[in-house]
């Protein structure tokens, strides 16, 4: 059931319900949701409740529509988004990305350490062999020099690091149609739909991984 935002009788906007996002545009806690009807719905939303056509209302409707906008944006912008919308219901499930949460962030900040970031088994190999090519390529920029052949196997490494992240988001769709197939048999937590969350959890910490890998090598590559 949609939040409500507005009174039945009057019409007038009503406070922020405590809801979800999923909730808030009135849908179950699916992941392959149909972005085109929720966008239709956002700027539907975004019309009723922006601020300006509250103006002549009181302070406390004023107030309440600029509280209802803000969750708007915020429940859109998450769930419109595939990786952040996946992040969001496993929040809800009660799973946070350790290894790039903002606790661990925060954390890495506040005691001078590196965050710490676990190598996904299948890429030892070629992270080792990719590190050992940036320590290379910046040894010859502090000595001054340029090696082409060593930037463009650097290059073929981001690029199928890119291409992997690809594959990642394709397996991960795949593992919402587990998911939402376990929510429509049943909405209680079950051993199946735990063992969806470790999947999803173990891809999005990959897709992590080498999105921060791919950063650092683009800032090695323009340094």
């Amino acid at each position: 059931m949609r939040a409500a935002r507005f009174c039945e009788s009057c019409g007038k906007v009503q406070p922020p319900a405590p809801v979800d996002y999923f909730s808030f545009f009135g849908l179950p806690p699916k992941l392959d949701l149909d972005v085109a009807t929720l966008e239709k719905d956002f700027y539907e939303l975004s019309r009723r409740l922006h601020p300006d056509l509250n103006a002549q209302a009181g302070s406390q409707e004023q107030e309440w529509s600029l509280e209802q906008s803000s969750l708007l944006n915020d429940a859109y912008r998450t769930l419109r988004d595939p990786i952040k919308r996946t992040q969001y219901l496993l929040r809800l499930e009660g799973v946070e990305l350790e290894e790039q949460s903002k606790t661990a962030t925060e954390q890495a900040r506040a005691t001078g350490e590196a965050k710490k970031q676990i190598v996904p088994p299948d890429l030892l190999e070629e992270v080792f062999e990719l590190n050992m090519q940036l320590e290379e390529l910046s040894m010859n920029k502090k000595m001054g020099e340029n090696d082409a052949s060593l930037t463009d196997e650097i290059k073929k490494h981001k690029d199928a690091l890119e291409s992997k992240n690809e594959s990642l988001l394709k397996e991960l769709q795949s593992y919402w149609k587990e998911w939402d197939a376990s929510i429509e048999r049943s909405p209680a937590a079950s051993d199946a739909r735990a063992e969806t969350i470790r999947k999803m959890v173990d891809v999005l910490n990959r897709r992590n991984y080498i999105r921060n890998l791919v950063r650092d090598v683009n800032a090695a590559l323009e340094e």
